[in-house]
């Protein structure tokens, strides 16, 4: 996978294991970059703009590491001591993806599910929103999203998702055990069988002419609703 831009690439060359090669623009002058670049026993590649404006889906700021594919979790990987999960009802953008991923990290969030099918998955743009934070995260990618969540309740979690239909002040709701939160998609928001296998359906209230709130925005508010109610 190749990943791009100066700052993404500063925190992954802090542990560069997963670093592959580096591809620098002619000229590259970024000291703290070249720093850490001296640090490494890594093969440097050096190119024109052109050659590099053509691998790189972005701005790329005259470099691209070319790291290992991210490797994703099992729910068999999710201990009896983690109890509080994130699950993506297929979210599509990997800008909404990179910044739940970084909020979670930051909030202590034991791990994020996701389905393999009809969602984003790690890519470098979802790796370049996120900061260096995938590395800290446990993502679990799972086949069939209602029979993991059927899977979470046998292990005593309750499933809270997010609609503003037939659904309760998020604030009403107690967080206090095991927490499952469903974020759904985009557009659609969550699917009927991930609906119906919710014990609660909370919602944001919206005061202005706003109906609804980006995916990311939605899920850092009920993330730290959470994380508070659990201090």
């Amino acid at each position: 996978m190749l990943v791009y831009g100066r700052n993404v690439a500063k925190e992954i060359l802090q542990n560069p294991k997963k670093v592959k090669k580096i591809i620098l623009q002619e000229g590259f002058d970024d000291k703290s970059v070249l720093s850490l670049i001296e640090n490494t026993n890594l093969n440097i590649i050096y190119k024109q703009k052109r050659e590099i404006d053509r691998l790189a889906d972005g701005v790329h700021q005259g470099i691209i590491l070319d790291v290992t594919d991210y490797k994703y979790y099992d729910l068999s990987d999710l201990s009896n001591e983690e109890s509080f999960v994130v699950i993506l009802d297929h979210l599509e953008d990997p800008h909404n993806f990179g910044a739940i991923i970084r909020t979670c990290e930051a909030a202590g969030v034991d791990a994020i599910i996701i389905p393999k099918d009809r969602q984003v998955q790690v890519n470098a743009t979802v790796m370049k929103t996120s900061v260096g934070t995938l590395d800290s995260m446990k993502i679990i990618q799972v086949t069939n999203l209602p029979t993991a969540l059927s899977k979470l309740k046998d292990q005593g979690f309750w499933i809270v998702g997010t609609a503003l239909e037939n659904s309760v002040d998020y604030r009403e709701i107690d967080y206090s055990g095991k927490i499952g939160l469903v974020i759904g998609n985009e557009g659609s928001g969550m699917s009927r069988l991930v609906k119906e296998n919710c014990d609660f359906i909370a919602k944001i209230p919206m005061y202005g002419t706003t109906n609804s709130l980006n995916a990311s925005v939605a899920s850092g508010i009920m993330i730290y609703e959470v994380v508070r109610n659990r201090k």
